[in-house]
This record gives C-alpha cells, sequence and structure tokens, in this order.
C-alpha cells in the first residue's frame, strides 16, 4: 500500500479500528470514494481471525502427524539438551534461509606458489620457521576483491526499503567450531594488520569462543564471513548466509590437480571456494567476477603483496 494513500474515515472509526488492534491504513473502504465504514473494520478484523484459525487449524493438523508415532517406537534412543549456542543460532540460520534468497557459485583457486610462500617464511630474528595459518592469506585476498566489489561488503536496509548499506570498514568473520557450537566472531579492520597481526588476533579470538569469553558485540558488524572444512575434510558445500550481511565465503580443503598451463600438464595444489551470496544484490556474473578477482589474489602474482 502506498505511504501517500489518502484515508477517508470519522475520528470514531479510527478510534473503533485503534480499540481493535487494526491498522487503519490496512482496511480497504467500500463506501463513496473509498470512506471507511465501521462495518468495514469488522469485516477485516474478521478476515484475520478467520486466517489465524486457518492457520492454528493447519499447524494442529501437522502436528498430529508428526506426533502420530514416537521415535522410541521403533528402537532405542537418548534425548539430550541442544546446547546453548546452538539455540540460539537456529533462529538465526532459519531467518537467514528465508529472507535471503541463496545462490553459491562454486571455483577453485590454484594457491601452489602461495602455499609455497607461506610455509617458507622465517622470522628475521630466530630464523625458526613461522607457523602462519592459510586463513590469514585468504582474509588478505578477500579484502582486496570487496575493495574492487563493495557490493559484497554491504547490508540491506529493512527499514529504509529499496536502500543498500555500503560499508566503509573490513570486520571479517571467521566460523569457529568450537564444543559449544559454531561461533562466528569478527575480525576487526582486518585490513590495517599484516599477516603476523592477523595470525595471533585469529588465534586469541577462536581461544577466547572455546572458553566462552568472547564479548556479545563480536558477533556483529562484520563485513563478509569465512568458515572453512579445510582442516576437517571435504571440497564445495552451501554456507548459509551470515544476515545481515550478503555474502559468505565457503573454504573446503586443498588437493592436488593436473592442470594443463602452455600445452603441458603440471601438478598444481587447489583450493576449493564456495561463495554464497544474496541474490537480490549480487547477480550471477557479479559473484563470478568476484571469485575470479580471489583466485587471482590468491594467485603467484599476488602472494608476495600479501605479505606486506
Amino acid at each position: 500500500m502506498s505511504e501517500n494513500k489518502k484515508i477517508f474515515t470519522t475520528p470514531n472509526v479510527r478510534k473503533f479500528a485503534r480499540e481493535l488492534g487494526a491498522d487503519i491504513a490496512e482496511i480497504e473502504g467500500t463506501e463513496r470514494k473509498g470512506r471507511i465504514s465501521e462495518d468495514d473494520v469488522r469485516k477485516f478484523i474478521s478476515n484475520r481471525l478467520n486466517k489465524k484459525k486457518n492457520f492454528n487449524q493447519n499447524n494442529q493438523e501437522l502436528k498430529k502427524l508428526k506426533n502420530e508415532f514416537d521415535h522410541s517406537d521403533f528402537g532405542e534412543v537418548e534425548v539430550k539438551d541442544i546446547p546453548r549456542v546452538k539455540k540460539i543460532a537456529a533462529p538465526l540460520l532459519v531467518n537467514s534461509w528465508t529472507t535471503i534468497p541463496h545462490v553459491t557459485h562454486h571455483d577453485e583457486a590454484d594457491v601452489t606458489e602461495l602455499e609455497q610462500f607461506r610455509t617458507s617464511l622465517k622470522d628475521i630474528y630466530t630464523g625458526q620457521k613461522k607457523k602462519i595459518t592459510p586463513l590469514v592469506f585468504i582474509i588478505k585476498a578477500l579484502i582486496s576483491a570487496l575493495k574492487k566489489y563493495p557490493n559484497f561488503n554491504s547490508s540491506i536496509d529493512n527499514i529504509k526499503n529499496g536502500k543498500i548499506i555500503l560499508k566503509k570498514y573490513f570486520h571479517i568473520g571467521i566460523a569457529v567450531d568450537t564444543d559449544h557450537g559454531l561461533m562466528v566472531p569478527k575480525i576487526r579492520n582486518a585490513n590495517e594488520k599484516n599477516i603476523s597481526q592477523l595470525n595471533e588476533e585469529l588465534k586469541e579470538t577462536s581461544e577466547k569462543c572455546r572458553k566462552l569469553k568472547i564479548d556479545k558485540k563480536e558477533f556483529f558488524g562484520g563485513s563478509i564471513t569465512i568458515t572453512s572444512l579445510g582442516g576437517i575434510g571435504g571440497s564445495f558445500f552451501t554456507p548459509i548466509i551470515n544476515y545481515p550481511e550478503v555474502a559468505i565465503l565457503g573454504i573446503g580443503r586443498t588437493y592436488y590437480k593436473q592442470v594443463l598451463i602452455n600445452d603441458e600438464f603440471h601438478k598444481r595444489n587447489m583450493l576449493p571456494l564456495s561463495l554464497s551470496y544474496d541474490h537480490r544484490i549480487i547477480d550471477g556474473a557479479e559473484a563470478a567476477r568476484f571469485c575470479n578477482e580471489l583466485k587471482e589474489n590468491l594467485g603467484k602474482n599476488f602472494a608476495y603483496k600479501l605479505a606486506i
């Protein structure tokens, strides 16, 4: 309904609608020039109650169908409480999946030179090998892609319909697997930190999550999220977007693959990428270009720049 629509009715009818909990702007008038009468208000309330009644009846029928047999009727079962973190996350995941039209773009990046560079890093003072997680380099590559494609660092403003909020900061969400459930804290201003700083912050943040010592605020205000299954296994999957963000990057386990380069096959180290995005903001072509940029950033020409 248009916000500029004029409502023709009397003060008494407006009061009557308010007392019944009806929004006068949602009621269609049947009198001359669309004037709303008390009968129109009664009809509106009646229709709404009937819809609610039908909805409740359908729900009751569904519950009867679901509860016709108990799981224990078929064998031994164990009943346990759902972990608190998963209980909290459940409605958020449902909201994201039902609100956002998800599309997932699958691709793979050649990280052969990047992995060689990462494993060759040494401390300049002690000469000892530096243990830097691959996630640090993915964060750096992702930030560079976000700068070129700012739509991926945005959110839809549900209050001001039709508006998009473009974020000028780079707070990267990292999915942390804990005994309590999955948590997604943010690495704040990741664009301002070098690989050593990011590596330490990732360790500290992950530890706080596992010990439940992370501040609640750290789960909000993100740019984009990275969720990695590389340490466990698997290749491609469909990660659910962390609402109100508009994209999430899923990382699989690297694997070796024979790739044709200059008419010759070479053994290359490939990283599976699964990019889920909000189709209301991002289309397929833009997602493909974003992934191409990300692959370029993870390639040999960008590896050394990422360390700066």
